[in-house]
């Protein structure tokens, strides 16, 4: 397999190649997609983590998962973070929870409190430490020139939720469990794990597998027809 580095194209010219995927027969596409549904239909956050080891390579495949999806002028606006040393892991739940002490004491809002309730959320947030892997997701909001310049980047934040989604859907389907915790405000994250100035945080994911007592929210998606119109 040949691997090649990205490096800004900022202003180069189009230069297409050739893109011919196998098309598969219906049969198979159908059975395909049924069985992804079937899987993704079983898919819940997490919030209780088993200490069980996963292996590295499980979440970083995940992640190159997530670095395919599409992005505004193909920039590539993101950075995952892996957080594995426990003392800088002990920081950020230090951090997190007391920005969710504020938030639930009042900061949130008595109409968002009242949307959390079903979900059983509080301030404390285990499983941050609990967790055997950590992935912090940065939005690069601009990027970064080694002379210190600086290039806009484009649909940041769509193209950055897009990476995530598949990234949970990559974790979901090697067997592993995931939670995207947005604590408000997040700008912490930047300073604990020293990012440049372009990046700003977007999710942290705790991942692993299932606590042996893990329960989670007794809730109901939405079905088919109460998601989707036709015109």
């Amino acid at each position: 397999m040949t691997t090649t580095h990205w490096t800004p194209d900022h202003g180069l010219e189009f230069d297409p190649v050739p893109y011919r995927p196998a098309r598969l027969a219906f049969e198979e596409s159908l059975r395909i997609s049924a069985d992804l549904r079937a899987r993704m239909a079983e898919r819940r956050t997490v919030r209780m983590f088993s200490p069980d080891a996963v292996p590295d390579e499980l979440v970083l495949n995940a992640i190159a998962v997530a670095a395919t999806a599409p992005s505004g002028a193909h920039q590539q606006p993101w950075t995952f973070v892996v957080v594995k040393d426990p003392e800088v892991r002990a920081r950020i739940r230090a951090a997190a929870e007391q920005e969710e002490r504020v938030s639930y004491a009042g900061r949130l809002g008595e109409q968002w409190l009242e949307a959390l309730r079903p979900l059983g959320t509080d301030d404390h947030k285990p499983h941050l430490t609990d967790a055997p892997h950590l992935v912090v997701v940065f939005q690069q909001r601009f990027y970064l020139e080694a002379d210190g310049s600086t290039r806009k980047h484009y649909y940041v934040d769509e193209s950055v939720g897009i990476a995530v989604g598949m990234m949970l859907t990559a974790l979901h389907l090697s067997g592993l469990a995931a939670l995207t915790h947005t604590p408000s405000p997040m700008r912490f994250l930047g300073e604990v794990l020293d990012r440049p100035r372009n990046e700003k945080a977007f999710a942290v994911v705790p991942i692993g597998y299932p606590a042996d007592d893990c329960v989670v929210p007794n809730l109901v998606r939405k079905s088919l027809d109460q998601v989707v119109v036709t015109v």
